[in-house]
């Protein structure tokens, strides 16, 4: 017994020293960065290495399919079917004019006008544009994953090899240091808003409460390697304003916040998501709704118009869309956020799905499992676009398309008119009846030009 206390007595030190050096690094190289809001391009080199790693295995891959007379999938980014943003008029016009050499004007009604909408029909069963939006985006090149392409097939020893090594690095090394950052993060924020909550209001308080919702949100950055580009900051939202982003992940509030001081808005959730909730609007004058007034828009709308009416008051953060898109489009704006009549500020957000896919499946996968997905890729790497601040010049529906337009415009993104709200629900009736009335106005109006002449 003796005799194994000195090996006792070495682990132990070496465990010590081993946990010191690792809090020692933590904090020289994250904490105290995310403090000042420095990076030291650690990352960035991370980023780059990957790139190349990757870049030889779609080689790799191509050349094996290549050998072995495999055909290579392309993804169709923009659907099987080619489409021209052409409207319901001029398509029943060309098909009238081929099929009976006639114009649009000849007749009140066609038989053959039944076959736009059979075409409609068919084009949207097999390349529905809208419930594709609400799946995982298709890669066109294997990022070393457990979701890949349809190209991944086994190719090679090396290949399978450098596969498993990777996993073995996600796992067993990025995933512990993320969970530790993680929660060093959430630690610090309930902490840190707790103590600040029983200060006296005035700049002291507002000072402090901004700079350690900061730190704690590029805490949290950290602990999933997000490499975030902002562009034009000279836009950020202001006191008094409304900030709206599209929305791909519960992660985009981090993305924003490590970057601006927000007041956010949302439901108040039990658990530790109350804890936290509790904890920050102590430090900060966020917007909290009970479950029941959610639904009472009259409410929600006052409740928001009375913050935003204060202008030493933080910009409200918004997502309009009001569910996850998988970044590859913007669709339908609630038009709620735009009624208030406030100052906008747009934001874009676009996500590299190269090193790990930020979109929720919220359908699929559970928070708990969408969490773990995120902590064991590669990284989180977008880009964020301030836009220049908007207001209201027509009613709060056209406006708020005016500022899904603007978002998707810049982000590279394919702009959607269709309701979010369809990842869970059936089409409205009164999408039907548009198609229904366009017909119908398109037979009438022929009809009464026909009886001024």
């Amino acid at each position: 017994m003796l005799l194994l206390l000195p090996f006792d007595s070495l682990v132990v030190n070496l465990l010590g020293i081993s946990l010191t050096v690792l809090f020692t690094l933590l904090l020289v190289f994250i904490i105290v960065p995310a403090v000042f809001g420095v990076s030291f391009g650690i990352r960035k080199v991370y980023m780059k290495t990957l790139l190349k790693v990757f870049q030889w295995a779609t080689l790799r891959i191509e050349r094996g399919a290549k050998e072995k007379n495999h055909p290579l999938y392309k993804p169709y980014a923009n659907g099987i079917i080619a489409k021209e943003p052409t409207s319901l008029e001029e398509e029943i016009k060309e098909l009238r004019r081929s099929g009976s050499g006639r114009a649009l004007d000849a007749p009140e009604f066609e038989l053959s006008d039944i076959f736009y909408f059979c075409r409609k029909g068919i084009e949207t069963i097999m390349d529905d544009e809208v419930t594709k939006r609400f799946s995982a985006e298709e890669l066109e090149s294997w990022n070393l994953l457990s979701r890949t392409n349809y190209n991944f097939q086994y190719i090679s020893l090396r290949l399978t090899v450098l596969w498993g090594l990777g996993m073995l690095i996600r796992y067993c090394f990025l995933l512990p240091l993320r969970i530790a950052l993680a929660f060093t993060g959430i630690s610090l924020l309930v902490t840190g808003t707790t103590v600040v909550g029983y200060l006296p209001n005035g700049r002291c308080k507002e000072f402090l409460s901004k700079h350690v919702h900061l730190m704690c949100y590029r805490i949290c950055v950290r602990a999933l390697t997000a490499i975030i580009t902002y562009h034009d900051r000279e836009n950020r939202p202001r006191n008094g304003g409304i900030c709206v982003a599209n929305h791909t992940s519960p992660i985009d509030v981090i993305i924003l916040a490590s970057d601006g001081y927000y007041a956010m808005v949302g439901q108040i959730h039990g658990g530790l998501m109350g804890v936290i909730q509790r904890a920050m609007v102590k430090a900060c004058p966020h917007v909290w709704f009970e479950r029941s007034e959610v639904k009472d828009r009259h409410l929600v709308a006052k409740r928001l118009t009375e913050h935003v009416q204060d202008k030493s008051k933080l910009p409200i953060l918004i997502f309009p869309e009001g569910t996850c898109i998988n970044n590859t489009s913007v669709m339908m704006f609630k038009k709620g956020s735009f009624e208030i009549g406030a100052t906008v500020y747009p934001v874009a957000i676009k996500y590299d799905p190269q090193f790990g896919d930020a979109f929720w499946n919220s359908s699929k996968y559970g928070m708990v499992t969408y969490l773990l997905r995120m902590m064991t890729s590669w990284a989180i790497v977008c880009s964020v676009w301030y836009l220049p601040p908007m207001t209201r010049q027509e009613d709060a529906v056209q406006f708020a398309n005016r500022v899904k337009s603007a978002i998707a415009r810049q982000g590279g993104l394919v702009d959607l008119l269709w309701d979010g709200g369809l990842k869970r629900e059936k089409v409205k009736d009164t999408f039907k009846e548009e198609q229904q009335k366009l017909y119908s106005k398109m037979i009438v109006g022929n009809h009464e030009d026909r009886s001024r002449s």
